[in-house]
């Protein structure tokens, strides 16, 4: 049996500060007004700032607010910090559905309400009931989540410095102690940890994406052994201070995401996101239509339509270039079909970055799980590697 997806209360407030929540909420709120959907993000979903089109389309517009993408943050802030009274939509990263849906956050959706929804068929080759990537979408047989990016994730590692790499060998390779960073985050450096054990036979791991206890604290007392031999010079918790580490040359190998690659490149660094031989870190990021209190049916319409807005070709084109992430199949189509909005080469980037993730999907690896089996347990186990 699983781990209950429900929360206390108590747990919550425990696990993420209550007055970040409340003054999230408060923002949110001062700002919803009569034909705005507030659509809360963890920074990647945001089109430059650019919502004219969706606008046009529907007379309403978007507020972006700003969400944390750990899922206590998430939990922290839909209950405690009165996220269904304020947002319309959440975009973090998927898999959330078992406590998003037990504890009421979250309707379940219907794709007949987005006529883009036919169209996009990378949710029937990876995203479909009975393959891995349907947990970042769907739960019990029912679809909560609109795929809004699919990403393969490794790490980067700055080519002057160590040549070229192509195994997470790299991050715990003694020649590069103290200039190497990992993510906080056990969702991602954790598991990435546990397909390099597996893979180089260092541990008996069945399943890095949903490790039982034991196989956990395996994971953890690797870490903690590399965390006192001076290999990690910090564990990085934010999106800037993974590019400022990168930018700066303090670490030439760092577990990150590659728009970080992208951000590195545009202040002049040449960093390299690896193709592992291990595989990768195999991810979507899912819109949720939050279940929210006393909303007009206005405000439910102009949801699914900017959820359909969000598979459509102009916005997949504008967070691939963004953010380098592969988001939908009609996205290089259009980049190259409107060369009044997308210039060439960008159109030329939007389909070499898709080709790339798909890549990344062929070589497969492990799925993310952003909510385990047996949760409490990685919680507590990466607390002890953070306090080592």
């Amino acid at each position: 049996m699983g781990r209950s997806p429900e929360l206390s209360r108590r747990q919550l407030l425990a696990s993420a500060g209550v007055v970040g929540a409340a003054v999230t909420f408060a923002a949110a709120k001062a700002s919803a007004a009569s034909g705005t959907l507030n659509f809360a993000d963890i920074g990647v979903g945001d089109p430059g700032g650019d919502w004219s089109g969706f606008t046009k389309l529907s007379d309403w517009k978007v507020n972006l607010v700003a969400i944390g993408n750990a899922p206590s943050a998430i939990l922290n802030v839909m209950i405690a910090g009165g996220g269904t009274s304020a947002y319309d939509i959440i975009n973090i990263v998927g898999g959330m559905q078992p406590p998003l849906v037990s504890n009421d956050l979250i309707e379940a959706i219907d794709p007949a309400q987005m006529p883009n929804w036919a169209k996009d068929s990378y949710i029937s080759e990876y995203l479909a009931e009975g393959k891995p990537g349907f947990q970042f979408i769907g739960y019990q047989g029912r679809l909560y989540g609109v795929p809004t990016v699919l990403q393969g994730d490794s790490f980067a590692y700055l080519p002057e410095k160590t040549g070229s790499l192509d195994s997470y060998a790299a991050l715990f390779d003694p020649k590069w102690q103290g200039y190497v960073s990992l993510e906080d985050n056990y969702t991602t450096a954790g598991q990435k940890t546990a397909l390099y054990l597996k893979k180089a036979g260092l541990a008996d791991i069945k399943d890095p994406s949903d490790m039982s206890p034991s196989e956990i604290r395996t994971v953890v007392d690797f870490l903690i052994e590399q965390k006192k031999k001076g290999q990690f010079r910090v564990i990085w918790s934010s999106f800037e201070q993974a590019v400022d580490l990168i930018v700066r040359k303090e670490v030439y190998v760092i577990d990150c995401w590659e728009p970080m690659v992208f951000a590195a490149a545009a202040k002049g660094v040449k960093a390299v996101y690896a193709d592992p031989k291990e595989g990768y870190l195999l991810w979507a990021m899912a819109a949720y239509l939050v279940n929210k209190k006393n909303a007009s049916e206005a405000e439910k319409k102009s949801s699914y339509e900017l959820l359909d807005f969000m598979l459509g070709g102009w916005y997949g084109a504008k967070i691939t270039l963004l953010r380098g992430y592969m988001t939908n199949p009609l996205a290089p189509g259009y980049a190259a079909s409107h060369p009044e909005e997308f210039t060439a080469a960008e159109a030329k980037k939007v389909a070499e970055i898709t080709a790339n993730v798909k890549h990344k999907f062929d070589q497969g690896g492990t799925w993310q799980n952003r909510w385990p089996t047996h949760v409490d347990t990685y919680e507590s186990e990466w607390a002890r590697f953070k306090a080592a």
